[in-house]
């Protein structure tokens, strides 16, 4: 399991996208990367530029997933990863941070797997 959390990028204000490319961290023509560190991609058996799926983990009997992200590797902490707001779908409401009920977007528990289906993006 990793801690997912999600993060602006260069040319995005608030949810809006203006484009695909993320100069900040290197990243051009996709908004669909999941920055993990360089260990954790090891331990998991995935390589850099694989797809794969992002399944939130949660006892509430939905699967909230992300799909045909790619893997890439970042400066960050063991256990942790990583995504643009384009992961939101694997965000559920009830996880909140107690008290406020600020949407806990820094800290979603996820199961990350190679994308086996083929599944491609259904935007960039």
């Amino acid at each position: 399991m990793l801690r997912l959390m999600t993060l602006r990028s260069d040319d995005q204000f608030n949810t809006t996208v203006y484009t695909l490319d993320d100069r900040f961290r290197g990243v051009f023509g996709t908004r669909r990367v999941l920055f993990m560190n360089p260990a954790d991609i090891e331990r998991l058996g995935l390589k850099v530029g694989d797809l794969v799926t992002a399944t939130s983990v949660a006892n509430d009997g939905v699967t909230r997933a992300v799909t045909a992200l790619r893997v890439t590797t970042y400066d960050i902490p063991k256990g942790c990863a990583a995504a643009t707001t384009r992961v939101q779908p694997a965000h559920s409401l009830w996880h909140h941070a107690e008290g406020s009920f600020v949407p806990a977007a820094k800290a979603i528990p996820i199961r990350v797997h190679v994308s086996h289906d083929g599944q491609r993006p259904a935007c960039r």
